[in-house]
């Protein structure tokens, strides 16, 4: 884990029903809409091929509605003849969301909406039904593990030294749209008071393991989310517990505050999209070393005698 400015591909991941998605080229910003879409629940089907009596290669043709619209319950779905027409009606009120090979249309009640947003400034490269890749030039910082959707806002210090824990108290609604920086430790009051106080997102060395079941519960996992989830966004760089930043990392973020940031979940990737010379990130990557008592991680000297033997490069795979 280390700062790098570098050309990165970053992919969005698609939710099941997109409606509409940026075609590949265009150019966009972090926070721009790339794809939107809806939940849906049971699936009715309706005859589709069968019912108007062409072959399901020809149904294309006679459609009155093509997938991912809504439609109202008796909505003809498809038609053929004129005076003797025989048409495909949609079951209940919904979404077409997909059509069979074999020609049967699938209608589904739509529960909710959701959005993706491009984390990084640049160019769509794919876009397809399954995600939505987009490439850029900017900072990025690796972490351990990130929970909740994408975020983007602001970067701002929630705590004046890298091995200050992130104070429930120093959390208010002026810091609402922003990502915050902690310290050593955000337990899970902090993270629920951010939430509730419209932060973006939330950024320090570790978590508690048990805060984190609390907020997200048991089921918890670290591969992010659609927008349509309403949780709190989380970014551990090092580890779990408590874990200070050392110099090398919490001197870029300090330089960083104010810039426009986003957390990308899924890959734990903290990117800020300032100019190459916006920091000074030249010191080298700190090494890690578990503490005593094997709950938090601490920067060591390469120097050290004896050095653990569980210490590991900071950038290391993990």
């Amino acid at each position: 884990m280390s700062w790098r400015y570098d050309r990165w591909s970053v992919e969005h991941a698609l939710p099941v029903g997109a409606a509409s998605r940026a075609e590949e080229g265009a150019s966009v910003r972090a926070g721009d809409v790339v794809a939107t879409g809806s939940l849906v629940t049971a699936v009715h089907v309706a005859d589709g091929a069968r019912r108007v009596g062409v072959a399901a290669r020809d149904l294309d043709r006679v459609l009155r509605v093509r997938p991912v619209v809504d439609v109202r319950k008796g909505a003809i779905l498809a038609r053929t003849g004129r005076r003797f027409a025989r048409a495909a009606t949609s079951p209940i009120d919904g979404r077409l969301v997909h059509i069979t090979s074999d020609g049967d249309m699938y209608v589904s009640p739509v529960v909710d909406e959701w959005t993706v947003r491009s984390t990084i400034d640049g160019t769509v490269v794919r876009s397809d039904a399954a995600a939505v890749a987009v490439e850029g030039e900017c900072w990025a910082l690796a972490g351990l593990a990130g929970y909740g959707p994408d975020a983007i806002g602001e970067l701002a210090l929630g705590v004046d030294a890298p091995d200050e824990p992130l104070a429930p108290g120093r959390i208010d609604v002026r810091l609402r749209g922003r990502i915050l920086v902690g310290g050593a430790r955000m337990a899970a009051e902090a993270i629920t008071r951010a939430h509730a106080c419209g932060v973006s997102g939330l950024v320090a060395g570790a978590a508690p393991a048990g805060g984190l079941r609390t907020v997200f519960g048991d089921d918890v996992d670290a591969r992010g989310r659609a927008s349509f989830d309403d949780r709190p966004t989380v970014l551990c760089l090092v580890g779990f517990g408590s874990s200070p930043l050392p110099a090398a990392v919490w001197e870029p973020l300090v330089a960083f505050a104010g810039a426009r940031a986003s957390i990308h979940a899924s890959s734990a990737r903290l990117f800020v999209l300032a100019p190459r010379d916006d920091a000074d990130v030249s010191a080298a990557a700190p090494l890690l070393a578990l503490a005593d008592d094997h709950g938090s991680v601490r920067p060591v000297s390469p120097d050290e005698d004896p050095l653990p033997a569980n210490v590991l490069p900071f950038d290391a795979e993990r």
